[in-house]
Formats: structure tokens, C-alpha cells, sequence
């Protein structure tokens, strides 16, 4: 199992996240979102898995903006300029994928 965390130090979501692998001592990598950003390997890999609409986060003030973009790479662009606009944490096992705190999920990965 290669887990890998995305998401910002501030976001209580990540640290949940966070703590449920350490709980069950589960290695995992952390990336910052806002100092690393991700790949546009990654991303697509995870919109695959999840799903465009899933990614953005509803809160973040540009998120409406995104749904006048003309199409999804365009968005894909943005979400890569723009790591902010990406919902907190993304959980990535290899090509499964989870956006937002879903221990459920990851219950079903070990």
C-alpha cells in the first residue's frame, strides 16, 4: 500500500486524516497542496478515480468561476495553476482515490 496525503497544514480534515493512518500505523506521504501542488499525473489519476466536480472545493471563493470554464481540461488547467482550489485532503492508494475525510474507504484498502 503506497498512501499518499494531500492537503494544506490548516485544513482539520488533513490532520484527521492524518491521524487515522498513524492511529493504525499505516506509512503514508504528506504533501503540502499549497507549497507543492500536484502533478498533472496525479491529478488526472484522481479526477479519474473521483471525479472533476469532486475535486473543487465549494468554499473557496474562485470555485464558481471554474464552472464557466468551457471544458474539463480547461478546469484541469486552473485546478494546476491554482492547487487552493483542490477540497481537502486527497487520499491517494495507487489509482483509488478519496476526497474529504472517508475513513470507510480506507478501511476497505488494508
Amino acid at each position: 500500500m503506497n498512501i499518499q496525503i494531500f492537503g494544506t497544514s490548516k485544513s482539520f480534515d488533513t490532520k484527521k486524516a492524518e491521524r487515522w493512518f498513524k492511529e493504525r500505523r499505516i506509512k503514508f506521504q504528506s504533501v503540502d497542496l499549497k507549497r507543492y501542488g500536484m502533478s498533472r499525473g496525479e491529478l488526472q489519476s484522481v479526477c479519474q478515480a473521483v471525479g472533476l466536480d469532486a475535486l473543487i472545493d465549494p468554499k473557496h471563493p474562485d470555485a464558481a468561476l471554474l464552472h464557466y470554464l468551457a471544458s474539463d481540461q480547461a478546469k484541469l488547467e486552473k485546478l494546476l495553476e491554482q492547487p487552493a482550489l483542490l477540497k481537502a485532503p486527497i487520499v491517494r492508494n495507487g489509482r483509488q482515490a478519496t476526497v474529504g475525510y472517508c475513513p470507510q474507504v480506507w478501511e476497505s484498502w488494508t
